[in-house]
């Protein structure tokens, strides 16, 4: 690892960890100020945050994460927001994996790894109010590294306005670094969210990227942070309107319903999922995306 490297892996991660601090803070100022509507008098929600470790398998320390997850709260039914940094050595199925989608030469010779990120799931109380995924990540390896990350909306009610509002606010993140990006992130995410058995995208999208490299890791980092920082004034102002409304019981079933879409979307088809699971990261703060409840029929 050069020493050049060191200080990126640095930056990364310590990034990641400020964003983290920034959601859950105004997450829980949502929660706090939520006066009017469906479960206003309702006990605010806070969030529990719980240490994770990982460990290699000879017992060595391979790093670890915060897992921070609110349950029942008034605006968030479930929300997590992880941050981790692990560390170690890619086993054979997670080396095959890495190497069909990047084509890396010298992985079973070196296997080492490093990665950085947050991740964020948050399923609602209203079904008015979209639920969200985000995440911003960097992956190193002695052979090549790389940053990911994006958002998209899940919403079990679509209110086109919504979707307008987070696109534009994605859009405007992603212009300043060439206004190639978002139709190209966005059409990424598009094909990534799609969920083939079932014919139909998870929610109505967003932007989306993985395996980004250009060679400056300036600009990336650049680009990826703000990936990060769109997050915020893109949801924020959706679940502030919609809070307020009233629900019935069909949109609880609908939102319900909907929930199963993404519980098959994470467990069948989602990379982070599978790269958690099989570099043996914390089982619960990898499956943290699952809704509370969901429904099929």
């Amino acid at each position: 690892m050069s020493d050049d490297f060191e200080a990126e892996r640095t930056r990364a991660a310590d990034w990641f960890r400020s964003l983290r601090d920034q959601i859950v803070e105004a997450f829980e100022a949502l929660e706090r100020d939520h006066a009017n509507g469906p479960l206003s008098d309702a006990v605010a929600g806070t969030f529990e945050v719980t240490p994770t470790k990982r460990s290699s398998d000879d017992g060595s320390d391979a790093g670890g994460g915060l897992m921070s997850v609110m349950r029942g709260g008034r605006v968030f039914e479930k929300v997590g927001v992880n941050v981790s940094t692990v560390f170690g050595t890619l086993g054979e199925r997670a080396q095959a994996a890495m190497a069909a989608r990047k084509g890396i030469p010298g992985m079973t010779e070196d296997p080492r790894f490093w990665a950085s990120g947050i991740s964020l799931v948050a399923h609602m109380q209203n079904p008015h109010a979209p639920a969200v995924h985000m995440n911003t990540r960097m992956f190193w390896t002695p052979h090549a590294s790389w940053f990911g990350g994006g958002s998209d909306l899940n919403p079990c009610i679509e209110y086109a306005e919504d979707t307008a509002h987070f696109h534009a606010v994605q859009k405007a993140h992603l212009d300043p670094h060439g206004r190639d990006l978002y139709p190209r992130l966005k059409e990424w995410a598009d094909e990534y969210f799609y969920i083939p058995h079932r014919h139909r995208a998870r929610g109505v999208g967003g932007i989306f990227m993985d395996d980004h490299a250009t060679g400056d890791w300036e600009a990336d980092f650049a680009l990826t942070q703000d990936i990060g920082r769109a997050f915020l004034p893109a949801y924020l102002p959706l679940v502030q309107q919609r809070i307020t409304q009233d629900w019935s019981d069909a949109d609880k079933d609908a939102q319900l319903v909907h929930r199963g879409l993404y519980a098959e979307y994470n467990l069948v088809y989602d990379r982070g999922t599978k790269f958690g699971l099989e570099t043996g990261h914390d089982a619960n703060a990898v499956l943290m995306s699952l809704p509370p409840l969901a429904k099929w029929v």
